[in-house]
């Protein structure tokens, strides 16, 4: 690889090593195919976010490839050759395969372009790699290995703005996104991603383009925007995002948190509360990145600028706003074509994350214990992560005492855990032996008896049967 970073030298002799490394663990498998190629008289390098990763030392097993056969060809070369292979991608002119535990994607050389009014791209195809790399969204995705001779290609000095940790367009930043609104998207999400700074002259065709996003379906952007808060720094792209006037298009009620502050500054900056939420909310995540609670986490305030209020002694209050933030959620994640269980999930969270704060001092009855462990159901887990992430304030004193209450009462769940069945709160009678005791069929009324029972469930604790039998009969002989 040329030296393209005098000033650094050493910095790029680390990337060559960590790219040689790299290059090295997949030789096997990327040779092999890339000999299939070259027999059948076509060309095949590795290419783009895997040459990125290369260099930066965190290739995983997905290899993209580009080359010149067109896809009919590829199927050709790959099916008696790999594990197995698809070839939904095909009208985009890949093909994707599995070869010993890698997960391979050949593209013929290509071009993507929307027109004014289409969501869907037009794709033709190109005979030269020089041709694929200019349209390829950032330098850093547009370089290439050639194969087997690893030949490295680098038209737009990639290498150098990877060193430089920036991103820049292969062409004008106009023309990039014109020819493909969702890089926008993807600047932010790269940003987040790598932690590179974008490119002044990139930010500026941003701002000046974010309504061309219109054109893209809600899917697309839905899917970068998942990538973007399931990185490793969201903060970063969703700052991007807002200050692009992307988020104003994409999910407008992030940059409507930036309230106008009162004269007296008696309420936090939202915005920069709710990123920072997000952050402490990342920090409290067990088992990987957790796209519900960071989806909570960033939402859950949403519904303050809609319910504002400057009150007479000079306070601001934001009464109900987790009810209103919830049904914000739905909306907006509905738009985004979210699933009906992550809508459902992130919304009532996004509903419940107040909840906690009427515990106070700890004086919560066992019933209303139980009732938060019922309301939270299955999201009790991201609910404690949520709660404990909503404490942004500098003063060290209250923060400890609302950390010391929460364990307080995450100890009193984890106490009536065991010496009742919290994770499943139901009656002691179900619906058919409610029937046998009231002598009555299905209908309404068993709905009722049902509520009413759990209900004393809820108040009481567990219940005997006699008991719960008992205390039907008598409920019963009220009804009219």
């Amino acid at each position: 690889m040329p030296n393209v970073n005098e000033d650094n030298p050493n910095a790029l002799s680390q990337v060559q090593r960590r790219a040689v490394t790299e290059l090295l663990r997949v030789a096997p498998v990327a040779d092999d195919l890339a000999r299939r190629f070259q027999e059948a008289g076509f060309s095949l390098a590795l290419v783009g976010g895997s040459v990125r990763d290369a260099l930066l030392g965190r290739l995983g097993n997905d290899l993209d490839f580009t080359t010149d056969a067109r896809p009919e060809d590829v199927l050709k070369i790959i099916r008696p050759w790999a594990d197995s292979v698809w070839d939904v991608g095909i009208a985009f002119g890949t093909v994707g395969s599995q070869k010993d535990g890698y997960q391979i994607e050949v593209t013929t050389y290509r071009s993507e372009a929307y027109d004014r009014t289409s969501r869907k791209p037009e794709v033709s195809y190109g005979d030269s790699i020089e041709d694929d790399l200019v349209r390829r969204d950032f330098t850093v995705n547009a370089m290439a290995v050639a194969l087997p001779e690893k030949e490295f290609i680098d038209p737009h000095h990639g290498l150098e703005d990877l060193a430089a940790r920036v991103l820049r367009t292969p062409g004008t930043p106009r023309e990039s996104f014109s020819d493909d609104p969702l890089r926008m998207m993807r600047a932010a999400r790269f940003a987040a991603q790598l932690d590179f700074e974008v490119a002044p002259e990139v930010v500026t065709a941003m701002k000046g383009m974010a309504e061309r996003i219109d054109i893209v379906s809600a899917e697309r952007v839905r899917e970068e925007l998942n990538k973007l808060i399931l990185s490793a720094h969201p903060r970063k792209g969703l700052a991007l995002l807002v200050d692009s006037g992307l988020a104003e298009r994409v999910l407008p009620e992030l940059p409507a948190l930036r309230l106008e502050s009162d004269e007296h500054h008696r309420h936090k900056d939202v915005y920069e509360h709710s990123l920072t939420v997000l952050e402490q909310a990342i920090d409290l995540e067990e088992d990987g990145p957790d796209l519900i609670l960071r989806l909570a986490a960033l939402l859950h305030d949403i519904g303050k600028p809609r319910t504002r209020r400057f009150e007479k002694d000079g306070g601001v209050s934001f009464h109900h706003h987790e009810v209103v933030g919830a049904k914000m959620t739905k909306k907006r994640m509905t738009a985004l074509k979210y699933s009906n269980e992550m809508v459902r999930d992130v919304s009532r969270l996004v509903e419940l994350h107040l909840r906690f704060h009427g515990y106070g001092a700890g004086e919560w009855t066992d019933s209303a214990v139980r009732r938060y462990v019922r309301d939270a159901g299955p999201l009790l887990s991201r609910l404690h992560k949520l709660t404990r992430s909503d404490c942004t304030t500098r003063n060290k004193r209250k923060a400890a005492a609302l950390s010391r209450t929460y364990d307080g009462l995450e100890e009193r769940i984890e106490q009536l855990k065991e010496q009742e069945e919290l994770d499943a709160i139901r009656p002691a009678l179900n619906g058919n032996q409610i029937q046998e005791v009231l002598g009555v069929g299905p209908g309404p009324v068993i709905g009722k008896a049902y509520a009413f029972l759990l209900e004393l469930r809820l108040e009481n604790g567990p219940m005997e049967e006699d008991a719960a039998v008992a205390a039907l009969k008598e409920w019963w002989a009220t009804q009219d």
